[in-house]
C-alpha cells in the first residue's frame, strides 16, 4: 500500500516513538479512530474507568516512559480529563491528548449536535484546552496532516509538556503517504547559541574556582527534560554536597555519599537547612519553586551566588542566557571543569531505619518512613499522594535508580492511584521486574479508587499501602482539625481487591496496625516478590502526621489568611 489513513498513520507513529500503551475512553465521535489501533501490532488500548483516571494514568506512564497518549472524546470526554492536563502541564509531563470531534461537515453547518453548547461553537473546548497545552492542532482536509501529528509527537517529548490534537470523524479515514513514516521524528535538542552558552560556561567556571563552600541543589525539571545522567555526573565530578527539594527527589543516586538529604526551606532537618544555608555558591538544577516544594517560600540563602540551569535558559546571578539549556551545557561543564581543590564540607548523615524498636504499639509515621526505607530496592517506582505521603517520603532515603513521583505542585488529590496505574503499565512494558509501590490516603483514595480495576484488568502488581486516618488529614492540619467537612465516610479497604474480581492466587488485603505488624510483613521474604497485586491497609491515627507536615500546615494556614 502507498497510502494509509491519517488514524493508522497516527498510531504507527506513536507506536514508533516508544509509546505501547494508549489510555482512555471510547466515544461515538472516537470510535473508528480507535479501530485503527488494533491495526497496529504491540499498541495496547487499555481502557480506563474514567477521563480523570485516564489523564492521570497517561502522567504516571509519561514520568516512567517519557511520552503518553490519552484519546478522550469531544466535550463530555475532554472536560472531564482537563484536571489531568492541567497537572502535566504545571509539571512538566510530556503528553499527547487525541480528542475525536464531530466531522469538519458538521462543523461547517453549526448543527446543534450532542456534546456542544447548543450554541454552534465547536472550538469552545479546544480553546479552553489551549491555555494547559503547550500547542493546539486542528487536522483538516486541507493540512499536511502527516507533518502536524509528527509536530504534535515531538513538541510533546521535547518541550515535555501537553500538546492538544483534535481530529474529525472524517479526517481519521482521509489517505496520506504511508512513506512518510520511514522518515522518523528526530527528538535531538536543537543546539545552544554559540555565544550565549560559551559566555555562560566560563560564567559557572568562574564561579566555581571561586567558591570556598559550594552546594548543587536538585529539582524536578533536571529528571523532566532528560539531565538525570548530567547532574549526577557534575556532583560526582565536583563532589560539592548535593541535596534535592521535594520533586527532585530520586534524581540524585541517594547511595552517594555526598548527598545530603531534601532541602524544603525551614522544614528541613536542622543538619539540611543549615549546610544549604551556609553555602556561597549554589548550582540549582531545574527548579520549580512552588510553595510546597519551598516550605512555602522559606527559601533563606544568604548567598546571592546562585546559578540556575533550567530547560531553555540559564541564570546566573542577574545575567539571563537565553535559548541555552541545561543538558548540553552540562555535560559541556562536565568534560571541561577542572573541580576546585577544596576540603570535602560534611554531608547530614542520614537515617535509613527507626530510631525505635518494632513493638506491638499502634503504628505512627514516625515509625513507619524510616522502616519503608529499609523495605526499599534499586529499581522502585514509589508514587505518593500530596499529604502525609508526599511529605512523609521526604525524610527517608532511597536506593540507587529509584523513581519518585509525588504531585507536589500541582497536588490533585486521588492523583497518584491513576498515576500508579500508568507507571505500573510502563514499568510492566520496559522492566517486569521493577516494584511498583503507591503510598495514598484513605480521603485521596475514594476520589479515583476505580483506577485499580483497570490495574486489576491488566495483571499489574503493584502494591497499594493505604494510609487509613480516617479522612483528610493535611486539611485537618492546615484548617479545622475537627470540622466535618475534613471527615470521610469509611469503607472497608479490604473488599477492594475483590469487589474488581481480583484473582485470589495473585492478590493479596492486609491489614498493619502495629509498628511488629509492618515489621514482621517487611521482613518475609515472599512479601519482597512483585508477583501479586497487594492492598496494604496501614491504620493510624487521625492527627498524625509526618513532622515537616505539622509545619506546612501551619505555613500555609497563615499565607492563606494573609
Amino acid at each position: 500500500m502507498s497510502e494509509i489513513t491519517v488514524g493508522n498513520y497516527l498510531f504507527n507513529r506513536i507506536k514508533q516513538v516508544g509509546v505501547d500503551s494508549i489510555f482512555g475512553l471510547p466515544g461515538d465521535f472516537n470510535l473508528a479512530l480507535l479501530d485503527k489501533i488494533y491495526e497496529v501490532p504491540g499498541l495496547r488500548w487499555v481502557g480506563n474507568t474514567n477521563e480523570l483516571n485516564a489523564g492521570y494514568a497517561a502522567d504516571g506512564y509519561s514520568r516512567i516512559n517519557g511520552l503518553s497518549v490519552l484519546i478522550t472524546t469531544f466535550g463530555v470526554g475532554e472536560l472531564s480529563t482537563l484536571n489531568a492536563i492541567a497537572g502535566a502541564y504545571a509539571e512538566h509531563v510530556g503528553l499527547v491528548h487525541i480528542v475525536g470531534v464531530p466531522a469538519t461537515s458538521s462543523q461547517q453547518k453549526h448543527l446543534l449536535l450532542h456534546h456542544t453548547l447548543g450554541n454552534g461553537d465547536f472550538h469552545v473546548f479546544d480553546r479552553m484546552s489551549a491555555g494547559i497545552s503547550e500547542k493546539v492542532y486542528l487536522l483538516t482536509e486541507n493540512k499536511d496532516i502527516p507533518a502536524l501529528i509528527d509536530d504534535a509527537i515531538h513538541t510533546a517529548k521535547l518541550k515535555q509538556r501537553p500538546v492538544y490534537i483534535a481530529i474529525p470523524t472524517n479526517v481519521g479515514e482521509l489517505k496520506v503517504p504511508k512513506s512518510k513514516l520511514d522518515t522518523p521524528i528526530d527528538f535531538s535538542l536543537p543546539p545552544n547559541d554559540p555565544e550565549a552558552e560559551l559566555e555562560a560556561l566560563e560564567e559557572v567556571e568562574k564561579s566555581i574556582a571561586a567558591a570556598k563552600n559550594p552546594i548543587i541543589l536538585v529539582d524536578a525539571c533536571a529528571y523532566r527534560h532528560g539531565a538525570v545522567e548530567e547532574t549526577n555526573a557534575l556532583a560526582k565530578l565536583t563532589k560539592f554536597p548535593v541535596f534535592t527539594t521535594p520533586m527532585g527527589k530520586s534524581v540524585i543516586d541517594e547511595d552517594y555519599e555526598r548527598y545530603g538529604g531534601v532541602y524544603v526551606g525551614s522544614l528541613s532537618s536542622p543538619e539540611v537547612f543549615k549546610a544549604v544555608e551556609a553555602a556561597d555558591l549554589i548550582l540549582s538544577v531545574g527548579a520549580l519553586l512552588s510553595d510546597f516544594n519551598t516550605g512555602s517560600f522559606t527559601y533563606s540563602y544568604k548567598t546571592k551566588n546562585i546559578i540556575e540551569f533550567h530547560s531553555n535558559y540559564i541564570q546566573i546571578r542577574r545575567a539571563t542566557y537565553e535559548n541555552v539549556s541545561m543538558k548540553p551545557l552540562l555535560a559541556k561543564l562536565v568534560s571541561q571543569l577542572t573541580p576546585p581543590d577544596l576540603p570535602l564540607a560534611p554531608v547530614p548523615k542520614l537515617a535509613r531505619e527507626p530510631a525505635e524498636p518494632a513493638t506491638e504499639t499502634p503504628l505512627t509515621h514516625k515509625y513507619l518512613w524510616p522502616r519503608i526505607s529499609g523495605f526499599l530496592q534499586s529499581g522502585d517506582i514509589i508514587i505518593t499522594e500530596t499529604g502525609t505521603s508526599s511529605f512523609g517520603v521526604t525524610s527517608i532515603v532511597y536506593p540507587a535508580k529509584v523513581n519518585g513521583i509525588s504531585q507536589v505542585l500541582w497536588g490533585s488529590i486521588g492523583y497518584s492511584v491513576g498515576c500508579a496505574l500508568g507507571a505500573a503499565l510502563a514499568a510492566q512494558e520496559l522492566d517486569p521486574s521493577r516494584r511498583v509501590l503507591l503510598f495514598v490516603g484513605d480521603g485521596s483514595l475514594q476520589l479515583t479508587l476505580t483506577a485499580i480495576s483497570t490495574m486489576v484488568r491488566w495483571k499489574t502488581n503493584p502494591y497499594l499501602f493505604v494510609l487509613n486516618n480516617d479522612g483528610y488529614t493535611i486539611e485537618r492540619l492546615i484548617h479545622g482539625p475537627e470540622s466535618s467537612y475534613n471527615d470521610i465516610k469509611s469503607w472497608d479497604h479490604q473488599l477492594i481487591l475483590p469487589l474488581f474480581k481480583a484473582d485470589p492466587e495473585t492478590s493479596e488485603s492486609i491489614v498493619v496496625k502495629t509498628k511488629k505488624d509492618l515489621d514482621t510483613l517487611f521482613t518475609d521474604e515472599k512479601f519482597k516478590v512483585p508477583n501479586k497485586i497487594r492492598l496494604i491497609e496501614l491504620m493510624l491515627d487521625r492527627l498524625d502526621a509526618p513532622e515537616s507536615l505539622y509545619k506546612q500546615g501551619e505555613l500555609t494556614s497563615k499565607t492563606n489568611a494573609s
